[in-house]
């Protein structure tokens, strides 16, 4: 807490706060999630991925949410078809995408706005591989 007085009296004291309880977003979350859930579906050669799409109103351009859990070489393919190749690509107008990585195990988030071949108007994509 920072206090600061306006003038030289006592009457008129000012006090600002900052809030640092803001948590830290996707950051911390995926790092616990792919250290427990990832690393067990590692160890059975598995990936686990969850997607929603849906198209933006007189355009041709999508908005994706997908996110994958698992094994390396598998986290990426079990992303939806559509969203495959797009993990940290520029070929979108929005494409945030953040990737943490555990020993065998990979978990992906990824954000996009942009045209995405083969997307659905509505998609709900749910993938156990």
């Amino acid at each position: 807490m920072t206090s600061f007085r306006s003038d030289m009296t006592d009457d008129h004291l000012t006090t600002r706060t900052r809030y640092r309880n803001r948590g830290c977003g996707f950051g911390c979350a995926s790092f616990f999630f792919v250290l427990t859930v990832g690393i067990v579906l590692s160890l059975f050669n598995a990936a686990l991925s969850f997607g929603v799409s849906v198209r933006v109103p007189l355009t041709d351009s999508n908005f994706t949410v997908a996110g994958s859990v698992g094994e390396k070489d598998k986290a990426v393919v079990a992303l939806p078809d559509y969203a495959e190749g797009r993990v940290g690509g520029n070929q979108n107008f929005f494409n945030n995408s953040i990737t943490t990585t555990i020993w065998r195990a990979e978990g992906i988030t990824l954000v996009i706005l942009g045209k995405q071949d083969g997307a659905p108007a509505i998609d709900v994509h749910l993938e156990l591989r």
